[in-house]
């Protein structure tokens, strides 16, 4: 067996973007997701809407969905994409304690959305711990992870 080609490099082990110009536009969905651990303290004050700097959960999840727009900025070699839907989700769990997010961004394009999923939840994240850190120092920033992805050539993935 094989291992699998780093496509990013050319022959040389040079860095490069893909050429994805000889692939066909396909619909991909990407989901991703991951945590913010704090104390039940914290939490409380989020669930309240006692957080000074305002409501968490709606800031965050605009930032997420602004940053997933942004992602070919951030990452240098990801393809600029037209994203047709990115949705970000922060709920409350008091058996963390802490806030999962979960992102789905869809395309219909040549290339997958996963790292604009990935960076929708680490910025959403980023933004909570930047919103309540006022209140606690000590949140953890936790398991960031593609949950499954669907379209392109390498097909379906479920990983939860």
């Amino acid at each position: 067996m094989t291992s699998p080609k780093l496509t990013h490099l050319d022959q040389t082990g040079r860095a490069r973007m893909v050429d994805v110009s000889a692939k066909p536009d396909t619909e991909r969905v990407a989901v991703a997701r991951g945590e913010i651990l704090m104390k039940r303290e914290t939490l409380e004050l989020i669930r309240a809407g006692a957080i000074k700097k305002g409501d968490v959960l709606t800031v965050a999840q605009i930032a997420g969905i602004s940053a997933a727009k942004r992602t070919s900025d951030l990452i240098p070699l990801c393809h600029p994409l037209p994203l047709s839907k990115v949705d970000v989700d922060l709920s409350l769990d008091d058996t963390l304690p802490g806030v999962v997010i979960t992102a789905t961004a869809k395309v219909t394009g040549k290339t997958g959305v996963e790292m604009e999923a990935l960076t929708a939840v680490s910025v959403a994240a980023l933004t909570v711990y930047d919103m309540a850190k006022a209140a606690e120092k000590t949140m953890r920033i936790h398991n960031i992870r593609l949950v499954e992805k669907h379209g392109g050539r390498s097909g379906d993935v479920v990983n939860e």
